[in-house]
């Protein structure tokens, strides 16, 4: 008999959210922003786009109501005497912008130099997302993975680069497509050591 494969077993995949209902403020608001751009919600095609919106922003920002730290509290001390350098590389994520609520999409590359335990791989991409799924700027996103891997894993050191691109500055204002934004920090020995460093960023591929 065939092994029946539970989606819900798959730690890395992501339930859609449920329909949640939509407040009448809420989606007054968003009507009014559609009549100040210029265009009629009442017309067939933007009839049902503020619920549509509403519950789009709430799957956006579903970070807040995540606490990061939880998925680093379970550990394994068992890695063989392994002491060298974990990382887990591009990682894909999508933001919005603080200041103009604008997609931020770009990828982050996340390292650490384990003391005593490891942590799964995937939960530093769940650190990443639950961050990255609020109002953000990249460069508190950054520190804010880095200092929660810090503080959650107790490691020797901890490295993070995120590269990205802003739709605030690629699609109104300056204008300027094709540009990426780079940001980085580290912790630990990559901070203390140069030759460190430039191991970790070799092996991110910078």
């Amino acid at each position: 008999m065939a092994e029946i494969h539970d989606p819900a077993e798959d730690g890395d995949l992501v339930a859609p959210p449920a329909k949640i209902a939509v407040p009448d403020d809420v989606a007054d608001a968003i009507r009014t922003l559609i009549r100040w751009a210029g265009d009629d919600p009442a017309r067939e095609g933007l009839i049902d786009t503020p619920q549509r919106v509403a519950r789009a922003w709430k799957e956006y920002c579903q970070g807040y109501g995540e606490d990061p730290a939880q998925h680093l509290s379970r550990v394994f001390e068992e890695v063989g005497g392994y002491d060298e350098i974990v990382l887990l590389k591009d990682i894909p994520f999508q933001s919005h912008c603080e200041h103009h609520m604008a997609p931020i999409i770009g990828k982050a590359s996340i390292a650490y130099l384990p003391r005593d335990h490891v942590v799964g791989i995937s939960k530093l991409a769940r650190v990443l997302h639950a961050f990255a799924r609020r109002l953000q700027v990249q460069e508190r996103l950054t520190a804010e993975v880095a200092d929660c891997i810090w503080n959650g894993l107790k490691p020797v050191g901890v490295a993070v680069v995120i590269e990205a691109s802003h739709a605030c500055m690629t699609a109104r204002g300056v204008r300027t497509p094709g540009v990426a934004m780079v940001t980085s920090r580290m912790m630990g020995v990559f901070r203390e050591d140069e030759r460190s460093r430039q191991e970790v960023l070799k092996l991110m591929g910078y």
